[in-house]
């Protein structure tokens, strides 16, 4: 089984999904525009996710380009699962539901909560 991405891992994740390949000075650029964050750092990081698996290395070309090698819905869906079951002792229920009461969602978001509830009723009958 992969190991789950730290939190600066997720970030560098992030920018891998929003930017696509992308090279050590790329995504150093893009984490600096957030946070101040070391050249040197950016690059340990890719280097330490790549032997975790998390992204591809191609070496092809003078500066090398990192690519996610998960999807981000698949990477969500992992880091929510283990959330549902470490925090909410495997009840999906009590996630949304706390979810809900911490932060004000928008009539859209209630919206896109009710249709996907919809479908999922739908196909438990």
């Amino acid at each position: 089984m992969r190991k789950s991405p730290t939190a600066a891992e997720l970030e560098i994740l992030h920018v891998l999904w929003t930017r696509g390949p992308s090279t050590v000075r790329e995504v150093h650029d893009a984490l600096n525009a957030d946070k101040p964050t070391g050249y040197t750092t950016t690059l340990k990081l890719l280097q330490i996710m790549a032997g975790k698996d998390l992204v591809r290395r191609d070496e092809k070309q003078r500066a090398h380009i990192y690519k996610a090698r998960i999807p981000r819905d698949q990477t969500q869906s992992q880091l929510m699962g283990n959330l549902v079951d470490k925090v909410f002792g495997g009840s999906a229920s009590r996630l949304v539901m706390h979810a809900l009461s911490s932060k004000r969602a928008s009539a859209k978001e209630l919206a896109e909560i009710r249709r996907t509830l919809d479908e999922m009723e739908g196909k438990l009958k």
